[in-house]
């Protein structure tokens, strides 16, 4: 599957750009994009999210439907890859970290490795954005986001609330392989 690149944030430059384009492979020789589908608090499909792994971290490009219109929704990955519906998606645990940090952009001392920027869903319930985390990759060691969770929550996350900013209801989940 071709996915366009070009609607890259300005703000990656043109070295991330070249990057991308010729990361296809991991160091391993394992592919490293990978799509995952969402599903919903209902346990319907919603939209897909294509991760790519790149030398500069995690991009993930979401395609989803069917979300609450004109609001901002918390976005990260969680620790454990498994999204039970009924369970209200509990079975994904945490947010994903690598470190002692705390949760939130306006903490001290850093924040969650999956912590990363709310989300706007547009009019007519979609949402469609690239997210750069540089924290976390494919593979590896050190930031291995196999065997995690993407999670769209309710609200805004506040970037400062313990333990993950006050975002309310898990309303999308997506595993990652």
């Amino acid at each position: 599957m071709t996915h366009s690149r070009t609607a890259l944030p300005r703000a990656l430059g043109a070295a991330a750009l070249l990057a991308i384009a010729g990361a296809a492979t991991a160091q391993d020789g394992q592919q490293t994009e990978q799509e995952t589908t969402f599903i919903n608090a209902d346990g319907a499909e919603i939209g897909t999210a294509t991760l790519t792994g790149t030398p500069a971290g995690l991009l993930i490009e979401l395609d989803l439907r069917d979300l609450p219109p004109e609001t901002w929704h918390g976005f990260h990955i969680h620790e454990t890859g498994e999204c039970d519906a009924e369970g209200g998606f509990d079975s994904a645990g945490g947010h994903f970290t690598i470190s002692d940090t705390e949760h939130g952009f306006f903490r001290e001392g850093g924040f969650h490795a999956g912590d990363m920027p709310n989300q706007y869903v547009s009019a007519d319930g979609t949402l469609k954005a690239q997210v750069l985390n540089r924290q976390v990759f494919l593979g590896g060691e050190q930031g291995n986001a196999s065997g995690r969770a993407l999670m769209i929550h309710g609200g805004a996350d506040d970037y400062e609330s313990q333990p993950s900013g006050d975002a309310g209801d898990r309303i999308a989940c997506a595993v990652i392989e």
